[in-house]
């Protein structure tokens, strides 16, 4: 091929021969057009059966709460029906709508309640900071009183919608386990699980104080003073020294701010505390304030783990925990929930002034077996203990301290805001850098002031001073200092007299390739590695074992490691396209689970007939050579069921365009339209080629997919353009273009003739812990199709900073609806909602807040789907061994399919871990699926069966997945939703990030539509 001006280069007819290319080229032989995905595509799979909502007019039913004298209850949505609403159906004048098809008599799965129905109390609303994009009409309660499209006959479906109450509480509770475990499995093995049983006392009882500290004698000023945890904790340990027998240090347990925890009673009222000034803190002064807050009684978590309580005691739980992570506070480093010793390993050393250090996170976890510990291994990278210089010495490359100028700005950034210790005198103070002097050691001078008053006040060099008060000749006279005062007071310290504080966190993003390497391998180590680790910490005497801490308060550890049988699931057949074009069946690989696309092709391949390229890496030495990469991309395509035609565009640009939005914008534009005049249609895809991975990635994503309306696939020129590239391009291409990659080929468990099923995937992406404005980022995903279930649709908004809880989750989740109901002309009788990223403490909120909302939304135009609602948990600490490594692939993980519903799992609810991938790195890590509401009545062996096929219905890749689709799915848009508010703060004018500043990061000044996807997007899987 010979490139052209412009990017112009020779390209291939699809027809007869080759057509010359230059500027837009001729197409050789181009096919009729293809047709576009468009509303009346039908789903796959043909109309639905039975008792499905469909477009079509019924014969009326009756309805419960139907309007005197209508003909049946048509859904209405302020006066227009539904099917006008989403664009499906006709109505006539007397305002008919579509009604549940008449379908013969099920027995309605029974509902797993727990107490007496009772009427559903009207949920707690929140203020919803984003505009409605809709009037609301009003809305009836949900519960067993409200309106139904079900017929009167069906009464187990209002009894499905009563809400299952605690003893004690009117909140909604989870659903308690339907069996005793699943038992399908093409195997048995033994495991072993990093739970630690733990025996207690249930006579036992905590005493849980709160704790003030406050100075002596007030400031001046009157603000209130923050006194630091380290000093707090000085303070605590000084009460228990002048006081041992009333104030036993051993009994006590300290959350390090508010909280104490003893196993004896304490003394309550006010103390007077007088700390002298030392190596720890200034000293002072202080009145500590102590009161009674709760008795916490172990008999109360007996009955709770024996199931005579429903709910579950979380503050005896909590004060437990805060025991158990006593004794590893005193004696290691803390960060966030794990534990870290103070001097790392020989060997772990990450060069540039840089260390990896192997710890701990533990947490106590009730079970089936009773109470137990769980402690999992864990890696982080921290600056080392070193003289400042000497770090710098390691840290940078080139460091000259004789020519500090020229690397001022590389100090400067590796030691803003880190904490030193001084040298010149006795203290263990804690100072925090906040920058660098401006003029060199040897220039600084300060008034020095005689506290007597005898003599007046004088200039002084610190030269001098340091000299006089602490006997010490500074050598490095010509570098900055140290800068480590606080707000308005300045103090200055020469940088050969700081020293690194220890426990410095070093983010891993900016290690370089070798050390991030080094740290990967440390942290992912093969499973008995793992397990001897973990069996280390747990009987290490700094570990939450040791130090008698436990037996204190009647607790006693078990050390060894849980012995738990786990099932190995059978994989499912999948059906993938063959050469001739028939859909064949598949047999995946036994041990790995894996297939490949060798001689054979997509399911359901689309037809790619108006594309374009822009190639970003045109004038950079990495470019793209396009006379061999599209004929080779074009093949692929073929050879897999893909139809694809010659590009209708082929632009070079430089990576220049990625630096501003504005330019961006118009080079997308200008593509768009150009391609429109050759094509005679919108681009289907945009193929944007880069020579490397840049900050304008955020960019063009944003621009594409809510401005321009352009689905984009992204590659570098520097990839290995091998067959398996090319084979993944074309399936991410496909996939984002409504084709089908794989699909099951036997109906998914429980569904089979059930009608039409909608599985829902949310989740919640938050800002860095450092970032205390960005908005928090919500994504819905929801199937489109029916049985295959394997094409989704999004829907993306941001809401309050840090905020779990999905504040329009009902009105995202309406909106998939009506867009399942306009591409498949039925609505989905059943849901199925899988939550991530929410914690055991949070199951509350997502039962009474987010299902409710959800049920509300649905209720609207009159619509009352089955619902089962799971959370799907990767964040936990859980991790299962082989007891016999001959169960297991050559790095000894647990087999794809393995599950475990027993012994180590919720003592009552519904829960289970379910291992669905194969561990290549490290140990594997299962997934924990724990049901809250099930309207569907699945039993265990029914949900384990669909959510592990569902695994294997990823469109991105040959094996199954960790993570369920949908879940996965709505992690990548919450991250692209990420990525897009990225582009608005990030893409402003320099005058107007100056004026607005953080409040340009507040969710109250961004428009919702920087959010809002395109319309032509916003039914595809554009993030794939």
């Amino acid at each position: 091929m010979e490139r052209g001006g412009g990017g112009a280069y020779r390209g291939r007819g699809r027809g007869g021969g080759r057509g010359e290319r230059g500027g837009r080229g001729e197409r050789g032989g181009r096919g009729g057009h293809g047709g576009g995905r468009g509303p009346q595509q039908q789903g796959r799979g043909g109309p639905c059966k039975g008792g499905a909502q469909t477009w079509e007019q019924r014969q009326p039913q009756q309805h419960l709460g139907a309007h005197p004298g209508s003909q049946g209850v048509g859904p209405t949505y302020e006066g227009a029906s539904w099917s006008s609403r989403v664009g499906g159906g006709t109505t006539s004048g007397r305002g008919e709508a579509w009604g549940r098809a008449p379908t013969q008599t099920q027995p309605q799965p029974q509902p797993r309640t727990q107490t007496q129905p009772q009427p559903q109390p009207q949920p707690r609303t929140q203020p919803q900071p984003q505009p409605q994009p809709r009037t609301q009409p009003r809305w009836t309660e949900v519960g067993p009183s409200a309106p139904s499209i079900a017929p009167v006959a069906d009464l187990g479906v209002q009894e499905l919608k009563l809400k299952e109450i605690s003893l004690d509480s009117d909140k909604i509770i989870p659903v308690k386990r339907p069996d005793k475990g699943g038992t399908l499995a093409n195997r048995i093995v033994r495991l072993r699980a990093n739970h630690f049983p733990v025996k207690f006392n249930p006579e036992s009882i905590i005493m849980h104080y709160d704790v003030d500290v406050k100075p002596k004698e007030p400031l001046k000023n009157g603000r209130p003073v923050k006194i630091s945890k380290s000093n707090l904790a000085v303070i605590r340990n000084k009460l228990s020294f002048d006081d041992p027998a009333r104030f036993p240090l051993p009994m006590t347990a300290y959350d390090g701010e508010k909280n104490i925890f003893s196993a004896v009673s304490l003394p309550t009222g006010k103390f007077n505390v007088e700390v002298p000034e030392g190596e720890d803190t200034k000293g002072g002064s202080y009145v500590v304030t102590i009161n009674l807050v709760n008795e916490l009684k172990f008999c109360k978590l007996k009955d709770y783990l024996n199931g005579q309580l429903l709910s579950i005691p979380r503050d005896i739980l909590q004060g437990m925990d805060l025991v158990m992570k006593e004794n590893p506070a005193r004696h290691m480093i803390s960060v966030g929930r794990s534990f870290f010793p103070r001097e790392p390993r020989e060997g772990d050393d990450l060069g540039c002034g840089i260390t990896a250090s192997r710890g701990f996170q533990n947490s106590l976890k009730s079970t089936s077996q009773g109470l137990a510990m769980c402690l999992d291994y864990s890696v982080l990278a921290f600056r080392k203990r070193l003289p400042v210089i000497d770090f710098l010495k390691e840290h940078i490359r080139g460091f000259n301290i004789n020519d500090f100028r020229r690397i001022r700005r590389e100090v400067e950034d590796a030691l803003d805001g880190q904490k030193v210790t001084v040298t010149h005198r006795k203290t263990k103070q804690k100072y925090t850098i906040r920058g660098l002097t401006k003029e060199n050691t040897r220039q600084i001078s300060f008034t020095a002031e005689d506290l007597e008053g005898k003599n007046p006040p004088r200039q002084l060099r610190i030269i001098d001073y340091f000299r006089e008060k602490y006997d010490k000749d500074i050598m490095y006279k010509d570098i900055p200092c140290l800068d480590v005062g606080k707000g308005s007071k300045k103090i200055v310290v020469p940088m050969e007299f700081c020293v690194l504080v220890e426990g410095q966190r070093y983010p891993k993003e900016n290690l370089d390739r070798n050390a991030a390497m080094m740290l990967k391998n440390i942290s992912l180590v093969q499973p008995r590695v793992r397990q001897s680790e973990i069996y280390s910490m747990v009987r290490s005497e700094n570990g939450p074992c040791g130090g008698g801490m436990a037996q204190n308060f009647g607790m006693d550890v078990n050390t060894n490691m849980t012995s738990v049988k786990g099932r190995v699931l059978g994989p499912p057949e999948l059906k993938l396209g063959s050469l001739n074009g028939r859909v064949i069946k598949v047999t995946v690989d036994k041990e790995k689970c894996q297939w490949n696309l060798v001689g054979k092709s997509v399911v359901e391949g689309t037809k790619i007939e108006r594309w374009g390229v822009i190639d970003f890496s045109s004038y950079d030495r990495c470019c793209l050579n396009p006379d061999y990469f599209i004929p080779k991309l074009i093949d692929r395509c073929i050879s897999l069921g893909i139809h694809m035609e010659e590009p209708l565009i082929y632009k070079c640009t430089t990576m220049n365009k990625f630096s501003r939005v504005d330019m961006l914008h118009e080079l997308l534009e200008s593509v768009n339209e150009e391609a429109y005049k050759i094509g005679g249609g919108r681009l289907q895809i945009l193929l944007c080629v880069m020579s490397r991975r840049d900050p304008g990635y955020k960019y063009l994503k944003w621009i594409s997919e809510t401005k321009v309306g352009i689905v984009t696939q992204c590659c570098l020129s520097t990839s290995k353009l091998n067959d398996q590239y090319f084979a993944n391009l074309a399936s991410k291409m496909n996939a984002k273009l409504g084709g089908s990659n794989v699909e099951l080929n036997d109906a998914l468990p429980h569904f089979g003739g059930k009608g039409h099923v909608m599985f829902v995937g949310a989740d919640v992406n938050h800002p860095g812990s450092r970032n205390v404005t960005s908005p928090s980022i919500a994504a819905v995903v929801a199937t489109m199709n029916w049985p295959a279930a394997n094409r989704y649709a999004a829907r993306v908004r941001p809401q309050v900073h840090r905020r779990e809880r999905i504040m329009n989750f009902g009105d995202m989740c309406l909106e998939l609806v009506e867009s399942y109901a306009r591409l498949n002309n039925v609505l989905p009788e059943n849901i199925v909602v899988f939550r991530d990223g929410v914690s055991e403490g949070q199951f509350e909120m997502v039962l009474n807040e987010e299902l409710q909302d959800l049920k509300r939304a649905l209720q609207k135009p009159k619509y009352s789907p089955t619902i089962t609602l799971i959370v799907a948990q990767k964040r936990h600490q859980t991790r299962l061994f082989l007891e016999s490594e001959r169960d297991g692939g050559p790095i000894s993980n647990v087999s794809p399919g393995t599950v475990v519903d027993t012994t180590i799992v919720h003592p009552f609810e519904f829960d289970f871990y379910l291992c669905s991938h194969y561990g290549i790195l490290g140990t594997s890590k299962p997934t924990h699926y724990h049901v809250l509401w099930d309207e569907h009545g699945f039993t265990s062996d029914e949900l384990q069966k669909l959510i592990y096929y569902m695994c294997f219905t990823f469109a991105r890749c040959t094996k199954p997945v960790s993570l369920v689709p949908p879940v996965y799915y709505a992690d990548l848009v919450a991250y692209r939703g990420r990525l897009y508010y990225e582009a608005v703060v990030e893409g402003q004018s320099p005058a107007s990030t100056a004026s607005s500043s953080s409040s340009t990061s507040s969710l109250f000044s961004l428009d919702q539509n920087f959010f809002k996807l395109h319309s032509d997007l916003e039914n595809g899987m554009f993030f794939v």
